[in-house]
């Protein structure tokens, strides 16, 4: 529960579909050291994200029964396991990958725990902030296969960076009221769930179908994508927005997570199909 297991897998996911999309030879020791030490990391800042929240997490219902806020696990703990899972992490990714994996890996934590875990009291721009870890995972991935930082990478992060904004803020829409009780602004506009936040949230579902084309309109040194995976990507975006649209109409719960379901499915959906294109 402090490392958010099936977060942190999915990150992990997400960084291994990078990867496949760098190399034509993939190395089993690189994709073990992305496996464990991409856990490793995206756990400890998930649990370091605890440990800052926890007298907030005590006030709300989805959040209440983390080991923190109950209890069963002390600050202390929480602190130096985070920290060694973090720190192993990130080494794993510098000394078995390259440099800089590590760096990416680095920066993710330290904008993670301490830039958007802080700003999310604050302000709503810390949706803004957090997208930037969010999306460093398959770029990462990307960058373990290719020793470089190449704006081919930078087309994935994009991707991920963008899918984010319509993904969370459905997730902010439904457990709209929990996060009030925790004194958390995540939503578009402070009034929270109206009609002009449904809108935002609309044309940002718009903006990830040609972001999410970038591999395929501009191929550099060679395709990144063909024309299968630049079908699924763009009927998978209407398809988020149609929900996006939806919930613009009635602005109803239950459309926000007919939308927050659809995001769960999109993102590993278009990425996978961008692999098995590029095989």
């Amino acid at each position: 529960m402090l490392f958010k297991s099936r977060l942190s897998f999915l990150v992990v996911i997400s960084s291994i579909l990078g990867y496949f999309m760098g190399t034509d030879t993939p190395s089993c020791q690189t994709l073990l050291v992305l496996l464990s030490g991409g856990f490793l990391l995206s756990g400890g800042s998930n649990g370091m994200n605890q440990v800052f929240e926890r007298e907030w997490d005590k006030l709300m219902h989805r959040t209440m029964s983390r080991p923190l806020p109950t209890g069963r696990m002390s600050i202390t703990e929480g602190v130096i396991i985070s920290l060694i899972a973090a720190t192993a992490g990130i080494m794993m990714l510098w000394l078995m990958v390259s440099f800089y994996a590590g760096l990416l890996g680095l920066s993710a934590f330290l904008m993670y725990v301490f830039i958007y875990t802080p700003m999310k009291r604050v302000s709503n721009l810390a949706v803004f902030i957090g997208a930037f870890p969010g999306a460093i995972a398959p770029m990462l991935g990307y960058v373990a296969a290719t020793n470089d930082y190449t704006l081919e990478a930078g087309f994935l992060f994009a991707m991920q960076f963008a899918w984010q904004f319509p993904h969370f803020w459905a997730i902010a829409w439904v457990a709209h009221d929990d996060y009030e009780r925790g004194g958390y602004k995540l939503l578009p506009y402070n009034e929270g769930r109206t009609r002009r936040t449904a809108l935002q949230i609309f044309v940002y579902s718009l903006f990830l179908v040609p972001v999410s084309l970038l591999p395929w309109v501009f191929p550099l040194h060679k395709p990144m994508i063909g024309n299968m995976a630049a079908a699924v990507a763009v009927v998978a975006g209407l398809w988020m927005a149609w929900y996006a649209f939806k919930l613009y109409r009635t602005c109803d719960v239950k459309d926000a997570k007919k939308l927050m379901f659809a995001s769960f499915f999109y993102l590993p959906l278009v990425q996978v199909f961008y692999v098995i294109d590029k095989l």
